[in-house]
Order: structure tokens, then C-alpha cells, then sequence
């Protein structure tokens, strides 16, 4: 399975994770853009559980491409900035307070073998 595929597949079974733990979606790739300097980052999710949004970054590797790194490693320091700047622009396009319970979540997908995968939620992740 190819990168794209491979994250597009991803995205599709952490939705359906987070539905069956309860949360409802709002939104799902949520471009955060600035007038005139465009595109600032994306949300891969957007979910809401109990009063809590949640702002979840999807990772997914092929164990078979990928052996020695996790895909919630991929998230480094400048990619943990863009997801709070988007974070804040999406509760801020939809008038919603900075001051509003949410949080961001990291939900790793390992796909091991063919119709196999190992999923990880952190939940908080970034702060």
C-alpha cells in the first residue's frame, strides 16, 4: 500500500474508532488557510465527546515499509505548532471561545498485514 493510500485508509478507520468510543464528528480535513499567506496546516479530524473537542492527527504507517519508527513519532515539533494554530483557527471559524474545553489527540495506525492493523489514541498529546 502506497503513503497516500496508506493515510487516506488510515483516516477512514480512526473515524470509525472514534465513533464506536462514543464521539460524534464534526469535520474531517479541516484546512487552516491565513489571507495571504495561505495554507497554515490541516486537522485530519475534528470530534467532539461529553463537552470536549477533540482535534485528532492521524498517523499511519505500513509495518512493512516502516520497521523502526512509530507513526506517532512523526509528529514533531513544527508539525505540534501548525495542529494548534489550526486548532485555534477552526474553533475560531466556527465562533466557538479559545477558552472552550478541547484538546489534541494523536491516533497511531500500524497496518501489520493485509486487512491487520494495531491502533493507538493518545489522548492530549500535544499541549
Amino acid at each position: 500500500m502506497d503513503t497516500k493510500k496508506c493515510g487516506k485508509v488510515g483516516e477512514e478507520i480512526a473515524k470509525n474508532y472514534l465513533i464506536k468510543k462514543g464521539y460524534k464528528i464534526l469535520d474531517r480535513n479541516f484546512v487552516f488557510k491565513i489571507p495571504r499567506f495561505g495554507k497554515r496546516g490541516e486537522i485530519d479530524i475534528v470530534a467532539k465527546k461529553k463537552d470536549v473537542i477533540c482535534f485528532v492527527e492521524v498517523k499511519s504507517i505500513n509495518k512493512k515499509n516502516n520497521f523502526f519508527i512509530f507513526p506517532e513519532a512523526k509528529v514533531n515539533s513544527e508539525k505540534r505548532k501548525r495542529l494548534i494554530q489550526s486548532a485555534e483557527g477552526w474553533l475560531i471559524k466556527n465562533k466557538l471561545p479559545l477558552n472552550c474545553k478541547w484538546q489534541i489527540d494523536i491516533i497511531s495506525i500500524i497496518f501489520e498485514k493485509k486487512n491487520k492493523s494495531e491502533i493507538y489514541h493518545f489522548e492530549n498529546a500535544i499541549s
